[in-house]
């Protein structure tokens, strides 16, 4: 059963993948050598004897993961709110959205990366669809007919990855661009699911000893530790992980202030508070980290809830203009009844 330009169901989903795998450079390269042959080229025969001929090159590669809900409603609930979820993506907001970008393109993006970092929302007709570039490539991903969840890399400038325009680097092209789909995705399904339970939450708000180490509290809301966990979302899928001196320049300008106000000895401190406590692990041999999936979780529920709850709730709570009408008739009632049982006029005598 076609789904546009995919497929939604087949008879053996097996072979139909096998068949898809088997699409490579040399066949490619030959269904193209059948037509160059019959069509007219400039070389003579002495050319074609000395290994003259057309090369063939990749101007713009496309690699998609198509995934057919069961229940297509709530595929499309799913993909809103996941798409409201990572709208920062590509945002370049405190030099942080550069690494998340990082993230999903496994590469190293400095400031010095010549490219345009975004997320874009783009409507047609009803369907949205969620746009994160970077240089000259981009991840697009939307609801795809109703039914299924599309996400798709598409390679404009092969450069932009350090490989080859010639055909023959297309398999290398192919695990860049599938690879980012899977980062993609993963980083979507842990924020749609990032809960860690009172009891977790509890723990972390304590001081404890941890293989005779202290282990500070991590508290919910502390400038310090909500700039920590942002960087640990971003930090999370890197592959060669992050050292103490990639923390500093991304923590420092989130707490608003420079690399060198946000002493090494600090950030020392903090990499032993998230290791002892499991949020990070050390790679062996080496001085960097990589972020464990409890630190991933740990790290999106902070960092969504203060982000997205509590700086709005509080706001809305303490600037009555801020209150949309509805809600603030709503706690101005509220407010009145509290005050009448204060009051005692509604208390039995």
């Amino acid at each position: 059963e076609a789904l546009d330009n995919g497929i939604a169901s087949c008879a053996d989903p097996g072979l139909m993948r096998r068949l898809a795998d088997g699409l490579d450079a040399t066949k490619i390269d030959a269904l193209l050598r059948k037509w160059l042959a019959r069509l007219p080229h400039p070389f003579t025969g002495a050319d074609r004897a000395a290994g003259i001929r057309y090369d063939i090159s990749m101007l713009q590669a496309e690699f998609a993961l198509t995934q057919v809900f069961d229940r297509p409603v709530q595929g499309r609930v799913f993909f809103e709110e996941v798409m409201r979820e990572n709208l920062d993506l590509g945002r370049p907001d405190h030099g942080a959205g550069a690494t998340k970008v990082a993230l999903i393109f496994d590469r190293r993006v400095t400031r010095r990366t010549p490219s345009r970092y975004r997320t874009r929302v783009i409507t047609d007709g009803v369907i949205p669809s969620l746009h994160v570039d970077y240089k000259h490539s981009r991840i697009k991903q939307y609801h795809k007919e109703g039914r299924a969840l599309r996400t798709e890399t598409v390679i404009n400038d092969t450069y932009d990855f350090d490989v080859g325009r010639r055909l023959k680097n297309l398999e290398a092209l192919k695990a860049i661009g599938f690879a980012a789909n899977r980062r993609l995705l993963g980083v979507q399904r842990i924020s749609h699911d990032c809960s860690i339970g009172s009891d977790r939450f509890e723990d972390l708000h304590a001081s404890r000893i941890v293989a005779g180490q202290r282990a500070s509290s991590l508290r919910f809301g502390d400038p310090r530790v909500q700039a920590l966990f942002a960087a640990l979302v971003a930090f999370r899928l890197l592959p060669e992980g992050f050292a103490n001196r990639d923390l500093r320049e991304t923590v420092a300008p989130l707490l608003g202030l420079s690399v060198e106000d946000y002493h090494r000895n600090r950030t020392t401190y903090d990499l032993r508070r998230l290791r002892l406590r499991g949020l990070i692990e050390r790679i062996p041999r080496t001085r960097r980290y990589r972020v464990t999936e409890d630190g991933l979780r740990t790290a999106l529920c902070y960092h969504r809830t203060h982000a997205r709850v509590m700086r709005p709730a509080i706001a809305v709570s303490f600037d009555p203009a801020a209150r949309p009408a509805r809600l603030r008739r709503v706690l101005d009632a509220f407010d009145h009844e509290i005050n009448r049982l204060w009051e005692g006029r509604q208390l039995a005598a």
